[in-house]
C-alpha cells in the first residue's frame, strides 16, 4: 500500500466523522509517523496556500520539491491536496495535533516548519496572510520566536539574510559561543543524524537547503570578523 493510499485513508476516515485524536492516534507507530509528516506538511501547506487567497502552480509543484511522487500515486497525491486545501478553517487544530505528536521531537516540528516555509515562498512572494499562519502554527508547536525569525530570515526574499539570524544568534555573543550554536546546527543537521532521529525521508531533502544556509552565514559571520 504506497503512502498516499494511506494519506488518502487518514483524511477520508476525517470526512466520515472521526476526531483528529482518534487519527493521529493511529499513526504514532515508528513506521506510521512518516505518513504523520506528510500528512502535517500536505493539510497545512494546503490550508496555508489558501491564507494568501488563492492555490497556484507554484504552490502545488512545490509539493513535488518535498514529496518525491510517482506517476502512479499522482492521483493519490493530487486527491489528498485537494481534500486538504477546502479553506484556512481548522488548521489551528492540525497543528495542536501534530504538535502532540511529535512532542518529545522538537527538531521534527522545526523541519515541518521548513517545508511550509518552502511552499510559502514557492511562488516568490510572502504574502501576510502567509506569515500570520505560519507565526501561529509555530506557536502551537512551541518554538521559541528565534527560530521562527531565523526560518524567516532564511526563506524569505525580501533582503540579504541577516546571518546571525539565520544561526539564531546575536551579534553581541562571544565569538566561540557562536561558532558552538553553529556546529550543534550542522551536527543536527547532517543527514546522518537525521536518519538516526527516524526523520522521514522528505525532511532530509529539505535539510539540504538548511545546511547550505547555515554555512553560508557562518563564512559571513567569519569573513566580517578578518
Amino acid at each position: 500500500m504506497s503512502i498516499w493510499t494511506r494519506i488518502t485513508e487518514a483524511l477520508g476516515a476525517l470526512a466520515k466523522g472521526e476526531s483528529l485524536t482518534e487519527v493521529f492516534d493511529r499513526l504514532r507507530t515508528p513506521r506510521e509517523r512518516t505518513v504523520a509528516f506528510a500528512i502535517a506538511v500536505i493539510a497545512l501547506g494546503a490550508k496555508m496556500a489558501k491564507a494568501d487567497g488563492q492555490v497556484t502552480r507554484d504552490e502545488v509543484t512545490a509539493f513535488r520539491d518535498v514529496f518525491q511522487i510517482a506517476r502512479t500515486d499522482e492521483a493519490g497525491a493530487a486527491r489528498v491536496f485537494d481534500m486538504a486545501r477546502t479553506d484556512v478553517a481548522g488548521y489551528r487544530d492540525y497543528a495542536r495535533q501534530i504538535a502532540r505528536m511529535f512532542a518529545d521531537d522538537r527538531e521534527t516540528l522545526c523541519d515541518l516548519m521548513e517545508g511550509l516555509f518552502h511552499i510559502a515562498l514557492a511562488d516568490g512572494f510572502y504574502h501576510p496572510g502567509e506569515n500570520e499562519f505560519l507565526r501561529n502554527v509555530s506557536d502551537i508547536f512551541g518554538l521559541p520566536e528565534r527560530q521562527f525569525l531565523a526560518l524567516r530570515a532564511r526563506f524569505v526574499p525580501d533582503e540579504h539574510p541577516d546571518p546571525y539570524s539565520v544561526l539564531g544568534v546575536t551579534p553581541d555573543m562571544p565569538y566561540e559561543e557562536m561558532r558552538v550554536v553553529w556546529r550543534k546546527l550542522v551536527r543536527e543537521t547532517h543527514p546522518d543524524a537525521m536518519i538516526a532521529r527516524g526523520v522521514p525521508e522528505e525532511a532530509i531533502r529539505l535539510a539540504e537547503k538548511r545546511m547550505i544556509d547555515i554555512n553560508l552565514a557562518w563564512d559571513e559571520i567569519n569573513g566580517a570578523r578578518v
